[in-house]
């Protein structure tokens, strides 16, 4: 009866640990937008981005040539 308790909580334990990295998991829909001046002349898909990938986005620097930006916009 112990053995079938404790496989149980065990089980329950691992179902829990294994889920809830989920949580950890952020994600954003980002794309990448240039501008000429202030004014958009090209916008890329949005496509959604997650941990890492989103985390190298999101720290890159803007693109500028001439006065022509290249930027990544997230929401």
């Amino acid at each position: 009866m112990k053995r079938i308790i404790l496989v149980s909580v065990a089980f329950i334990f691992l179902s829990w640990a294994f889920s809830s990295c989920e949580a950890i998991r952020s994600c954003k829909i980002c794309r990448q937008v240039t501008y000429d001046g202030t004014s958009v002349i090209g916008e890329g898909q949005e496509r959604e981005y997650c941990n890492a990938e989103l985390f190298a986005i999101e720290n890159m620097t803007d693109v500028i040539v001439g006065t022509t930006r290249v930027t990544w916009e997230c929401r």
